[in-house]
């Protein structure tokens, strides 16, 4: 029987989306093939086996004051000896960038997702943006201000935000997720204070126009055929989907698959589908983005994992092809050690 570690927890602002994503992950593997260990990694970044009464804490704090005590710390070096296969339901900064799949890739472990570079290349918006347009994919009108220009003539900038994105904006850190100190600006004396907000998470923001039209969410599986899923219809209470739109129940409408004509949902699919295929994406992996009014379809948010709590529209999408939680992590693990056993160097 296949062992597999399923990492979830983290350092990143997105550790309680990680904690419900692993918790579902250990609960609804497949028990005929497969054995878990649940794996916490702490905000230093320290692997955890935790005991499976730990797994259903409440938050990421609860679990961390009791780790010392309950959990058994584990050395990087000893991860090989005790798993063949890492699920990663770790989401964010150190999880989602190429961090641990590097640290993975050295210790010689499969793992679900994609591999260094393209999660690199993800985590940075404006980064993937530039090679999405670069592929002929089309992407909001946007810029980055980096904090020490702002700092050093923030006259200059804002007007230089004014001349090339407009109002509304959008103004967001350029590495995180979730909705993370994201801000939409209206006035032109609040882009200070959004870039402020934006600036407590990364050293560089990513400045967006404003988009008005359908947003949707297209999970992907595949490595080299691919199987787009049907895409989500999202539908906020606010501005934007907040972070509480995103993971409360009740706060946003989730439509699966989204409310437009069969001829657009494949249109949708083939897109995100180009942009797997550009950014390089491996296993699986889930793209957002805009269907505007006058029909083109813009990319705004690359994901090479996806959220995996129980009312993720995942499962929504999974299901609308036949696939229930278990099944769909079976497909996951098995695309994933193909990928892994046919690559010729890190993957």
């Amino acid at each position: 029987m296949m062992r597999v570690g399923v990492l979830f927890g983290g350092a990143s602002s997105e550790r309680e989306a990680s904690l419900a994503s692993g918790r579902q992950v250990c609960f609804q593997l497949n028990p005929q093939k497969y054995s878990y260990l649940p794996i916490f990694v702490d905000p230093d970044n320290r692997f955890w086996e935790l005991p499976k009464k730990l797994i259903v804490q409440n938050t990421t704090s609860d679990i961390i004051a009791r780790l010392e005590k309950e959990a058994k710390r584990i050395a990087y070096e000893e991860l090989k000896s005790l798993i063949d296969f890492a699920f990663l339901a770790l989401h964010g900064k150190y999880g989602d960038d190429g961090c641990i799949q590097g640290l993975l890739e050295l210790l010689g472990i499969p793992y679900t997702g994609s591999g260094v570079l393209a999660s690199a290349l993800c985590m940075d918006k404006p980064m993937a943006h530039r090679v999405l347009k670069a592929s002929q994919l089309e992407v909001a009108q946007e810029m980055v201000v980096k904090d020490t220009d702002w700092e050093r003539d923030p006259r200059r900038t804002q007007a230089k935000i004014i001349e090339e994105v407009g109002l509304p904006c959008v103004v967001k850190p350029s590495r995180e997720g979730s909705s993370i100190g994201v801000s939409v600006v209206q006035e032109e004396e609040d882009i200070g204070r959004a870039l402020e907000v934006a600036f407590e998470w990364d050293n560089s923001a990513l400045i967006e126009e404003k988009l008005d039209g359908l947003e949707f969410s297209c999970i992907v599986l595949g490595n080299e055929e691919l199987w787009p899923m049907p895409p989500t219809e999202t539908v906020a209470t606010h501005e934007y989907l907040t972070y509480d739109d995103k993971y409360m129940p009740g706060r946003s409408q989730k439509i699966t698959p989204a409310r437009v004509s069969e001829e657009t949902i494949k249109v949708i699919q083939e897109e995100v589908m180009k942009a797997y295929k550009v950014l390089g994406f491996k296993n699986y992996g889930r793209l957002d983005g805009f269907l505007l009014e006058d029909g083109r379809i813009l990319l705004t948010d690359p994901n090479t994992s996806s959220g995996m709590a129980p009312s993720s529209f995942m499962f929504h999408q999974a299901a609308e092809i036949g696939l229930n939680a278990t099944m769909l992590f079976d497909r996951i693990i098995e695309l994933a050690l193909d990928a892994h056993r046919n690559k010729r160097g890190p993957l």
